[in-house]
């Protein structure tokens, strides 16, 4: 239901498919102020906002919305698109769709960020697609601090300000119908007290368990090993991990409710 074919009353389906040599005559008309011919290539590259707000289904942000912010996206990379350089129209519009619909994501976080951050990382984004389009690869971080004058500390922690806050429940991969979280993926280095495993007869409940579902919790919650730590250790696969730990934790659950 994610995935809706009509998007912002847009029927995906039906939406034209733009050969190399039309997009050629398009852009030759649009560059000659031909408004038209830039409705057409908008709606002929719809499907690049498509596919790229599909990355971002695990923001529980309305699809129609994300759609437009990245029609947005798609306007400005015709409008500002210099087929001289030599690189495909797919390959300068994404990243301008992707960074439309960031500036969105971040305007709009629930997350107080003071306004000279935002500035100075706006800026600092800005100086690194200008200097993409001029130097034709990924600016160093150096690169952008020389040309924004900002100090490359600065940049890197109003950068890291303005990210979007990841949950610990945010899925990492499926793998054979098992989810595994971000959760999933931290240690716990510090919590490894047994005192509260007395407090409610965890000891009883993990004796229940078979061999290897009682290293596994062990391992994971006594010594605060990560799930990759865990299947490494005793020779298994992540995703395995992760089933076994869920039923050694259900079936513990079961005895200590009853």
């Amino acid at each position: 239901a994610t995935y809706k074919v009509e998007i912002c009353g847009v029927t995906t389906s039906k939406l034209p498919i733009l050969k190399e040599e039309e997009k050629n005559i398009l852009f030759e008309k649009i560059k000659k102020g031909d408004n038209t011919a830039r409705e057409k290539y908008i709606k002929g590259n719809l499907r690049l906002v498509l596919s790229v707000i599909r990355r971002f289904s695990n923001h529980n942000e309305n699809l129609d919305d994300l759609f437009q912010i990245g029609c947005i996206g798609l306007m400005k990379s015709v409008d500002n698109f210099d087929p001289t350089i030599g690189v495909k129209f797919s390959t300068y519009a994404v990243p301008m769709i992707i960074g439309e619909i960031r500036r969105y994501l971040r305007d709009n976080s629930a997350y107080r960020i003071p306004r000279s951050l935002r500035d100075t990382a706006y800026q600092a984004i800005k100086s690194k697609e200008a200097l993409s389009r001029k130097l034709m690869h990924d600016p160093t971080l150096e690169e952008i601090s020389k040309d924004c004058n900002i100090p490359a500390a600065d940049i890197l922690y109003a950068l890291d300000a303005i990210q979007t806050p990841l949950s610990l429940f945010d899925p990492v991969y499926t793998d054979g119908g098992d989810t595994l979280y971000v959760m999933d993926q931290i240690s716990d280095k510090k919590n490894k007290e047994e005192s509260w495993v007395k407090n409610l007869v965890l000891d009883d409940a993990l004796n229940l368990l078979d061999e290897r579902a009682r290293k596994i919790i062990r391992l994971r919650f006594y010594e605060g090993k990560t799930q990759i730590e865990v299947a490494e250790e005793i020779n298994i696969s992540q995703a395995q991990v992760s089933r076994l730990e869920k039923n050694a934790l259900k079936n513990m659950q079961h005895y200590l409710n009853s």
